[in-house]
């Protein structure tokens, strides 16, 4: 650190050569988040110092925090459910995950998870010290129901599902998964992170969310398809009382029993949350939903007009695209500056068609794909 300072105009200037070395999101078809919605920028800008691991301090911003988890409580169909806001999909797995463990007497428990589920269930199992089961996948990339059921035991706390896999953008049965649960008096928890803002404004019923009875707890992530600014996630419980597994006892603060992971919190990130749901309401969400479904169908058929076929139709906007050698390919396309991603089993290009993908840039890859697998042969 300077022993003296340097000039506002000085530190500008070494903020923006950084932030020039950032990528522009115009050419990402690799990420699940997106810009931010200008409402949310809009919003977290006039609270950003406020401090929602301190509620009694700030109680517009804990106003805020309330009234948005209450409406995704209700896109997740149960207005009932009780929550909080998170820094995003991680930290709602490992909490959820916690207050299952707690729901126990003991703690040597174990969970079952799909093979497709987020990283962040690994990260819970050496947090937690709770053993993670990895469950086999059917022919359709969705948790197989037989190997969920042979890896349950006495000491399973819970059952975890994904409505919109990371990889595959895939829906687990929840609805069978709820049944095996049941069956089991154990928790099910389901990561929604990415689906949570998709699923709802898509036409079908998929029977993933509170509508599912068994369903305990829902990771969310508004800082994904819900376009709030980063960081910005979601937990919801059934039951208070699955909430209240998780409190810690902090007499010193205006609320004595926080039940969030993380102390300091953000209000920014409530209203902007806040701000991007309001703004939009349910009909502007379908809109964006519609626009990424377009754009991922675009996709689709450019790739099979150069002889690329998908992986699987997408059930949201995340596109996988069949290949022998996708990683090769993921490195041609980073030469002409594309970022992608690749899958893991069964392996394939990844692309997610987000917000900010326009049909311009869709065409663009493709025309620089369909010259990839030329020369490629």
């Amino acid at each position: 650190m300077r022993d003296l300072g340097i000039s506002e105009e000085e530190v500008m200037d070494g903020l923006s050569k950084m932030r020039e070395k950032d990528l522009s999101y115009h050419r990402i078809f690799s990420s699940m988040c997106t810009p931010p919605h200008p409402i949310a920028l809009l919003a977290h800008e006039r609270f950003q110092e406020t401090n929602l691991g301190d509620p009694g301090l700030f109680p517009g911003s804990a106003e805020l925090e309330l009234q948005a988890v209450r409406m995704m409580a209700e896109l997740l169909g149960y207005p009932e459910a009780a929550g909080y806001l998170s820094t995003g999909g991680t930290e709602s797995n490992i909490q959820a995950i916690r207050a299952a463990r707690n729901a126990h007497s003991f703690r040597d428990g174990n969970i079952v998870v799909p093979k497709s589920a987020h990283f962040s269930f690994d990260k819970i199992g050496d947090l937690l010290s709770i053993e993670i089961r990895k469950a086999d996948l059917d022919d359709d990339l969705k948790v197989d129901l037989a190997s969920v059921e042979s890896l349950i035991d006495e000491k399973t706390v819970s059952l975890v599902g994904i409505a919109g896999t990371t990889e595959f953008g895939q829906v687990d049965p929840i609805d069978r998964l709820a049944e095996i649960a049941l069956d089991a008096g154990i928790h099910l928890h389901v990561d929604a992170a990415f689906g949570g803002f998709v699923l709802p404004f898509l036409e079908g019923d998929w029977r993933w969310d509170f509508t599912v009875e068994a369903v305990t707890s829902i990771t969310i992530d508004p800082h994904k398809m819900g376009m709030a600014t980063i960081p910005g996630g979601g937990l919801l419980f059934r039951r208070p009382e699955d909430l209240e597994r998780l409190a810690a006892y902090a007499p010193y603060l205006t609320v004595a029993r926080p039940k969030a992971l993380t102390g300091t919190r953000s209000g920014a990130a409530a209203a902007a949350i806040w701000a991007v749901m309001n703004h939009l309401g349910r009909e502007g969400f379908k809109e964006v939903v519609d626009r990424c479904m377009d754009l991922s169908r675009r996709m689709v058929d450019g790739a099979r007009k150069i002889g690329v076929e998908p992986m699987m139709e997408p059930v949201m906007n995340v596109v996988t695209l069949r290949m022998d050698d996708p990683e090769g390919v993921r490195s041609d396309l980073l030469e002409r500056r594309w970022r992608v991603s690749t899958t893991r089993s069964p392996k394939a290009l990844r692309l997610i068609l987000m917000p900010h993908s326009t049909v311009e840039n869709v065409d663009l890859f493709l025309k620089d794909l369909e010259d990839i697998m030329k020369r490629r042969g």
